[in-house]
């Protein structure tokens, strides 16, 4: 399954939603979902396959602070979907 997420607020209620990931799914962090990396990395840090969507974080000058994270390209994103599916938006 593919999760994304796209926008800055969620409660913590939804974002639990992300403890039930595992290792066949993949979460990206996409339009200003990428803050949601430095608003609550406790969510996101351990996850076994988190992308931020790169021209996103470069927008939003967040490169320093999302190092950690992977980054990736628009057209990798859409190879994502193609392993990764449904999709759904949280």
């Amino acid at each position: 399954m593919l999760y994304t997420l796209s926008k800055a607020q969620y409660n913590d209620e939804t974002l639990s939603l992300l403890n039930y990931v595992n290792d066949n799914d993949a979460v990206i962090l996409w339009q200003d979902g990428v803050l949601q990396a430095v608003k609550n990395p406790q969510f996101f840090a351990n996850l076994p396959r988190c992308y931020l969507l790169e021209k996103d974080v470069i927008a939003r000058g967040l490169q320093p602070l999302l190092s950690e994270f992977h980054t990736i390209s628009l057209s990798e994103f859409v190879k994502l979907s193609e392993v990764y599916y449904p999709q759904i938006e949280v």
